[in-house]
């Protein structure tokens, strides 16, 4: 570490670098009716540089200093305007389209200003914004967008090397992702099927200008999630010339394009490659995992009545064994259990926008699919009397989705429809250990599932924008049961309010009914006759009412301070048949998630408060503290409530930027989440030579669900950026250190097999039957954590 400090300080001093200031041009339109806005007053946040735009609605600004910028935008009869954080290249200028919302200007003492956070009349509460200036700088996250939402308040994680998403105690199944407006399944490569994590986020950052995160209060128009939405927006293309990035990262190789495409469209595009697995073979690591990814978007504007966004992405994993002859104990353990998978997934869509005189109707279609594969062999011996687990399974959607628009006399009103085909097959085969013994699971499902949807939002203003109320509905239904036939089964209401008690102090509230569909895997599992045995047992939406209310002040336009409470109530959550536990408490392992027995008798609750500062300022400084108090619960066997996997009790983050001089940042970010519940071991299940051998690993015991909580986890990040501007290009340099201090977190004990002098395992009574023969086991303990200084380097030319 000491000598890539001193060589970034060397390469400071040495290299030459042209000084010039950025540039940035574009156009700002009427958001209802695409018009271009003449005589709009633009500055860039913080300072006196301005402009204002022309009979076109155009405008340019140049000579900015700062890497990072916020503009505000002000014009007659129309809301006051706060961009989001824009990033500017050192080497072209940037391009940015601004939309302004009509506003009927009847205040008579209250003063309505551009606020550099962003407001939702529909989502007063549990909604935040993060920029591009916190993507591309945060510390730990190394580029990987997954790892920058670990730091937005009420999220947690399950552990320092994967990006679930446990937000307010909900487990990672019951988040949701948009990117422009189109859903997409997955949101790392390796990810769980029918939940939502992964050890690597697959979004390219280069794209990515800011995301709305909501953590309650959800829109009428996004449905199926239960515990968070994520808005993610991506920057449109250039109009005028090709712009190109190349970047190093500490796992990954990416290109990134950027160009326009004839007059009326522009195209953004990137592929990436890891060499994860090199490094992995290296230092001899039981496992190999490769990644690939791609995107793109290409935005049509046809005339100011007419645009068309067509959007795509994909990713590609391989996840193989590496055995070696003599591994340590823990080598051998992860391999005597890990399967052996390859997953793909991509999602491409399209969204057309038609502009009438007051409103417009956006119209989205979209495909994803879902292939995942995967296998284990006992002793990773591949021959057929071997193999333990064979699965194959295949998730396809196609979904459209019709939304209007409309601000009539200060209302906001949003109203649409949707309809969905999902596509579902299952090919397994596993070897079991229950209370019978050494059984089979052996199906084979295909299931069709129609869906369809209705929705409407409006808000309004009153007592001179003291008062914003906010009131919703939608219906969900599909064809999989009579039960979820019927939307009226699946009404879902909601209504905020947020009320200006004093000039810079907010009361705000939300309370609303959410449905989520179980996961396919849930719907599809058959038992080894072909029964869709969960639909039998009256499978159905899940449902959770949530309670949001807190305070929030804003004493400058570039600092927010909050604090909410909230309560999420969940009924008919999937309950395991087999292991008696809710599975709201599974889906942060790999592989698939719900494909077992359930019955919809799980009940609930998470509730807490959160506590957060913020502040983006623009002399070149930001922070982000935040405190989360959590509750999580969840039904037992005998229906009572126990703490729940992801019932962590606190979570604090403090994250800190700020850019220097001479293009330096430097950033930290601090992170302590309370230790997790977890399930003991059943260690005289475990040692049973057929339990033993269908699994590799130990059994736990559910009769002491989440008896024992593990130790609390904590670690600092730092990451230091240097970025060199020539003629015509830039090198930008980061250094980026993981867990700094290098804590250590001690895993719950696990078993191993005892081995004899040739390497055999040793059967404590090797005269019986076999179903009745054990194993000999020892404990072992393990840790996760460790210092992780990388490096990375990127080129835009």
């Amino acid at each position: 570490m000491k000598l890539l400090l001193t060589t970034l300080l060397l390469l400071s001093l040495s290299l030459p670098s042209w000084a010039q200031g950025n540039t940035i041009s574009g156009v700002v339109r009427d958001k209802l009716t695409n018009q271009p806005l003449p005589f709009v007053n633009i500055i860039v946040s913080g300072t006196t540089t301005g402009t204002t735009t022309d009979l076109d609605g155009t405008f340019t600004i140049g000579n900015i200093t700062t890497e990072f910028a916020q503009l505000q935008l002000s014009s007659l009869g129309y809301a006051p305007l706060m961009t989001e954080v824009i990033y500017l290249s050192r080497i072209r200028p940037v391009q940015v389209n601004l939309e302004m919302e009509p506003f009927a200007e009847t205040l008579t003492e209250v003063k309505v200003s551009a606020q550099t956070f962003v407001l939702r009349p529909e989502s007063p509460v549990s909604l935040q914004n993060i920029g591009v200036d916190l993507i591309e700088k945060s510390a730990g996250a190394n580029r990987d967008i997954s790892k920058v939402l670990q730091s937005l308040p009420g999220v947690g994680t399950t552990s320092s090397f994967r990006n679930d998403l446990i937000v307010r105690g909900g487990g990672p199944s019951e988040n949701r992702f948009y990117l422009d407006g189109i859903e997409i399944p997955a949101l790392n490569h390796f990810s769980t099927q029918g939940a939502s994590g992964g050890p690597v986020g697959l979004l390219n950052v280069d794209f990515v200008r800011e995301v709305d995160f909501y953590s309650g209060a959800f829109p009428a128009n996004r449905g199926n999630a239960l515990s968070s939405v994520f808005e993610f927006k991506q920057i449109d293309g250039n109009k005028d010339r090709t712009a190109m990035k190349a970047a190093v990262g500490a796992s990954e190789v990416s290109l990134s394009v950027n160009t326009p495409v004839g007059n009326k469209t522009t195209l953004i595009a990137s592929a990436r490659r890891s060499y994860l697995q090199l490094l992995f073979k290296l230092i001899d690591q039981p496992f190999l995992p490769t990644f690939n990814d791609f995107s793109f978007k290409t935005k049509t504007r046809f005339d100011d009545k007419n645009e068309l966004t067509i959007l795509g992405i994909g990713a590609i994993d391989q996840f193989k064994l590496n055995p070696s002859p003599n591994p340590s104990e823990e080598k051998a353990y992860t391999l005597s259990y890990l399967p052996a998978y390859e997953q793909w997934n991509y999602a491409t869509g399209l969204s057309y926008k038609h502009f009438f005189s007051h409103s417009y109707l956006t119209i989205v279609a979209s495909r994803n699919k879902l292939n995942n594969t995967s296998f284990k062999y006992r002793d990773n011996i591949e021959t057929a009397e071997n193999l333990l687990y064979d699965y194959v399974s295949n998730e396809t959607e196609h979904k459209l989705r019709a939304e209007l628009s409309a601000r009539p006399m200060n209302y906001t009103i949003n109203v649409g429809m949707g309809a969905e085909q999902a596509l579902y097959d299952n090919r397994t085969f596993a070897l079991l250990y229950n209370q019978q013994g050494l059984t089979q699971r052996l199906y084979q499902s295909d299931l069709e599932v129609l869906k369809w949807s209705a929705f409407g939002n409006v808000s309004h203003p009153y007592f001179d924008q003291r008062l914003t109320l906010s009131m919703g509905v939608r219906m969900d239904a599909n064809n999989y049961n009579a039960h979820m036939r019927n939307p009226i089964n699946q009404l879902s209401p909601r209504l905020s309010a947020s009320l200006r008690v004093a000039p810079m102090l907010w009361f705000n509230t939300a309370v609303g009914r959410y449905f989520q569909l179980p996961a396919y895997t849930t719907l599809g599992f058959r038992n080894n006759n072909g029964v869709l045995v969960n639909n039998l047992n009256g499978i159905t939406y899940i449902q959770n009412d949530q309670l949001v209310a807190g305070f929030e002040l804003r004493p400058n336009e570039y600092t927010k301070f909050s604090i909410e409470a909230f309560i999420k109530k969940y009924d008919n959550y999937p309950f395991s048949v087999t292991d008696s536990v809710s599975l709201a408490s599974k889906g942060n392992d790999f592989g698939a998630f719900g494909d077992e027995e359930v019955t919809p008798t799980s009940h609930g609750q998470t509730h807490g408060f959160e506590i957060m500062a913020r502040q983006r300022s623009p002399r070149g400084y930001s922070y982000l503290f935040s405190y989360t108090y959590v509750i999580s619960e969840f039904s037992n066997y005998k229906g009572e409530l126990v703490p729940s996997s992801w019932d962590s009790k606190h979570l604090l983050t403090l994250t800190l930027n700020k850019t220097f001089k001479r293009n330096w940042s430097v950033g930290a970010k601090w992170r302590f989440v309370g230790g997790l519940p977890y399930t003991p071991y059943d260690f005289e299940r475990s040692q049973m030579v057929e339990a033993w051998d269908a699994k590799g690993k130990e059994y736990l015991d559910y009769s002491q669900f989440n008896g024992r909580r593990a130790q609390a986890y904590q670690q600092l990040d730092l990451r230091i950026d240097k970025t060199y501007t020539f003629k015509g290009w830039s090198l930008g340099l980061y250094m980026d250190i993981q867990n700094a201090y290098n804590f250590k977190l001690n895993s719950p004990l696990k078993l191993v097999q005892q081995k004899d002098a040739n390497g055999n395992p040793i059967i404590l009574n090797p005269e019986a039957e076999k179903s009745q023969q054990k194993y000999a086991l020892k404990t072992l303990q393990t840790t996760s954590g460790t210092l992780l200084p990388s490096v990375g380097l990127i080129v835009e030319f």
